[in-house]
């Protein structure tokens, strides 16, 4: 037999519209799916599957039933094989049992129980114990009440380093498990384990089927990273679930809705207000598995992102996978200064209802950022408008919903409709190099050839490369330029302002590096790694200490920053001319004189510059 919980658990996870879909010809009806019925053999769409009730039925002949039912019926298998088989599409292990009860538990049963034992660890010492008393009144100061906290399950995490350990080894959980789970980890070079949470606030966070897969946790006192999330284990992988979700599940269907929203404090408050439809992603924009999770329960999603720039691109981000799940995707715009958290605080439910009623469509949001920001008014920005809607033109999968953002992409650009299509059918083309928004490079085989618009050198024995791998070597070089030139900074502070007047923040396409860049700018040469931590993530103060770190070759320090500038300015030149490449197709015939005329020059330039990248292709 299989145990139930496994049972439900493969159910709960089940695409029924893509295990029916494998045998009948589905397609979408409103929020339903419909087909020929495949058990009387009907012809007309009467055969109707519903991936929020996650059940099929047909109205001819009345056969009705889940995912189980459907392929016992239709296959002839068992019910045991029929679990086996979803879960395998699940990614799910099926395990039968001798008996009604779990003989043979499942291999993540030990890091569940050692998890559910941490949370009740965790409550005691917010609510029980001196430990925790500034974690309460931080708790205060945020108005998040006793029993809302108790409901959620927050909890904290003391400084002390053996307290933790100690209290779980007593129930019988020894390190090796804890270390399995995440809640201990050996810092390179020890033979210690230590608590991966120190002075922080915990949010248990739950899988589908209500079980403690693993935790996030809030910094109190000062540092970075500010919020740390537990380890990937054989039970939890953060692009896989989303925060709320066991609460949501049931609520989404019901209000036939999801509220997306950036951290836990702004999903917290949200259920306290009453709604529970809400969910967050443990990091920021969503992934392709969230989205898929999100889609089993709603076909309307409204994301409440920040209206700041990281939180406009997750929402970007997010509005297109979910797009590419057949979702409509709504935005909610709060206040200049609001977010889900304070919102709710200061205006209730209530108000945030109102907001979510004067939501708008995801891809006329970016157009409405796009116009006010004055990028159709000229032919270089326009291009990179294009290039920023082209995209969720493509993620898009319902037809119809792609015609309609079509039609409104070419009015609101001034461009033929006919031009953004031909755009849209072309294959979508890989970076050389991370973009900032001041300067997209998007992928290169949608370029038009080079020697259509470009300079052509005339001697054969010396033949040009093909832009497309000149771009690609610059990017390459420019990319190795920008990790050494911030090495040479950590460890020289001295050159800081000569760089600073060569190269700014946009000058970097490496988000840790623009950062690192960023941080010095802000704080002058003279400040140390510590203060710049403050102004970090994680990853980047990972990456600040790697190269503090490496001291090798500081000698030629010169030579290394003049080379580095060097290489990044090379990269913005090649990234220009691709630009123009692009602009050519929507550009007048006076403007693609001028736009030959700047290419030449920029050809002229990166001859002059003489790079050692220029002439490894001579």
């Amino acid at each position: 037999m299989i145990p139930d919980e496994t049972v439900e658990r493969v159910r709960e996870s089940a695409d029924i519209v893509g295990v029916i879909g494998e045998y009948v010809d589905l397609k979408r009806q409103g929020s339903d799916f419909r087909g020929p019925c495949p058990f009387h053999q009907g012809t007309g769409r009467n055969f109707s599957v519903s991936p929020k009730k996650m059940m099929y039925h047909c109205f001819v002949c009345g056969e009705k039933g889940n995912v189980f039912t459907y392929l016992m019926k239709r296959l002839g298998v068992d019910f045991p094989t029929a679990v086996k088989m979803v879960g395998e599409k699940s990614g799910i292990e099926v395990i039968e049992t001798k008996s009604g009860r779990a003989d043979e538990k499942d291999t993540r049963e030990p890091l569940w129980e050692v998890n559910g034992a941490a949370v009740e660890y965790f409550r005691q010492t917010l609510w029980e114990d001196d430990l925790g008393l500034n974690a309460r009144k931080y708790l205060e100061e945020r108005e998040i009440s006793r029993e809302l906290a108790e409901k959620v399950g927050i909890g904290f995490a003391p400084r002390e380093i053996g307290l933790m350990r100690a209290y779980l080894n007593t129930l019988g959980f020894d390190d090796e498990r804890l270390i399995e789970s995440g809640l201990l980890h050996l810092p390179e070079g020890s033979t210690e384990p230590r608590p991966r949470f120190r002075d922080r606030l915990i949010f248990p966070i739950y899988d589908v089927s209500g079980r403690v897969v693993g935790f996030g946790g809030r910094l109190l006192g000062p540092g970075e990273p500010k919020y740390l999330n537990s380890a990937e284990s054989p039970v939890f992988s953060k692009g896989k679930l989303l925060y709320g979700l066991n609460w949501a599940k049931q609520a989404a269907r019901r209000d036939e809705r999801m509220l997306v929203v950036e951290g836990y404090f702004d999903a917290v408050r949200l259920i306290g207000a009453g709604i529970e439809s809400v969910v967050a992603p443990m990091g920021t924009a969503l992934t392709e598995d969230q989205a898929k999770l999100i889609r089993r329960y709603t076909d309307h999603v409204y994301l409440l992102y920040d209206s700041d720039k990281a939180g406009l691109k997750a929402t970007f981000r997010s509005g297109d996978e979910l797009l590419a799940q057949g979702a409509a995707v709504q935005v909610v715009t709060l206040p200049d200064g609001e977010d889900p958290d304070t919102y709710v605080r200061t205006h209730g439910a209530r108000g945030l209802e109102s907001q979510i009623t004067s939501s708008i469509d995801v891809f006329e949001r970016k157009i409405q950022l796009l116009e006010r920001g004055g990028w159709f008014a000229d032919l270089r920005k326009k291009r990179q408008a294009l290039d920023r809607l082209l995209p969720t033109l493509r993620a898009t999968s319902d037809s119809l919903t792609r015609d309609m953002y079509l039609g409104h992409a070419a009015h609101a650009a001034g461009v033929t409709r006919e031009l953004l299509e031909r755009e849209l059918s072309a294959p979508p083309r890989s970076r050389t190099g991370r973009t900032t928004a001041r300067s997209p490079a998007p992928p290169d085989q949608q370029f038009p050839p080079p020697e259509d618009h470009g300079y052509r050198d005339q001697r054969p024995e010396r033949p040009l490369v093909r832009q497309g791998d000149r771009r690609r070597v610059a990017g390459e070089r420019a990319s190795s330029a920008e990790r050494e030139l911030i090495r040479v900074l950590l460890h020289r502070r001295g050159y800081f302002e000569q760089v600073i007047e060569r190269a700014g923040e946009e000058s970097f396409r490496d988000d840790d590096m623009r950062r690192i860049f960023a941080a010095m700018a802000l704080h002058g040469a003279d400040a140390g790694p510590d203060v710049l931590a403050e102004h970090l993530d994680g990853d980047a103060v990972v990456v600040m200490q790697s190269l503090l770190e490496e001291t090798g070759g500081l000698d030629h320090a010169d030579e290394a920053v003049a080379g580095s500038l060097s290489a990044m300015h090379e990269r913005s030149l090649t990234d220009r001319m691709a630009e123009i490449d692009r602009e050519m197709p929507i550009a007048s015939e006076a403007q693609k004189d001028e736009l030959t005329a700047e290419k030449m020059k920029l050809t002229e330039e990166l001859r002059r510059l003489g790079g050692r990248w220029w002439k490894k292709f001579r």
